[in-house]
């Protein structure tokens, strides 16, 4: 038996968690980023969720 479909189906699997749990940060950051008191921690948040997003931040 060929072992492609049971390769193919770990990497569908593992890709779907790794989704996720990216999925999971960037609400988690930006949830921080709107609801923290500290202007600082908002900030800090911010910045997080832009390397996360792969965004430059703005000038």
């Amino acid at each position: 038996m060929s072992l492609l479909p049971a390769v193919l189906n770990d990497i569908a699997a593992l890709t779907a968690v790794t989704g996720m749990t990216y999925a999971v940060t960037l609400l988690a950051v930006a949830t921080a980023s709107i609801a923290s008191r500290s202007p600082a921690r908002r900030r800090d948040a911010r910045a997080t969720l832009a390397i996360l997003m792969r965004r430059r931040p703005p000038c």
